[in-house]
């Protein structure tokens, strides 16, 4: 599983990185299942931020979220990526 993190248009510090690769440890349970994380925290007078992860099976999920402070925007879409990941490792393991 391939994980980026960018940071657009502001310099991410240590401690917000570690606090993203920590978030994102919530779906190790699904890494044979995903082949890339495309995460992008986006600075303009709020935080954006965009994940795209990539199935094996060519399948793919995009959430995003928007708040004023950076901590609670990582939260939320973890917690809706967590979701769709779930949701999507159902899906598959029903077919089988």
């Amino acid at each position: 599983m391939n994980i980026n993190v960018q940071a657009v248009k502001f310099s991410m510090d240590d401690d917000q990185r570690a606090f993203v690769d920590k978030k994102l440890e919530r779906i190790k349970y699904a890494e044979d299942l995903i082949t890339d994380v495309l995460f992008t925290i986006k600075y303009d007078k709020k935080f954006t931020c965009d994940c795209t992860v990539n199935f094996r099976w060519g399948g793919n999920a995009h959430v995003k979220s928007e708040e004023f402070d950076f901590s609670a925007a990582v939260n939320i879409l973890v917690d809706s990526l967590d979701h769709k990941v779930k949701k999507e490792k159902d899906k598959i393991q029903e077919k089988k």
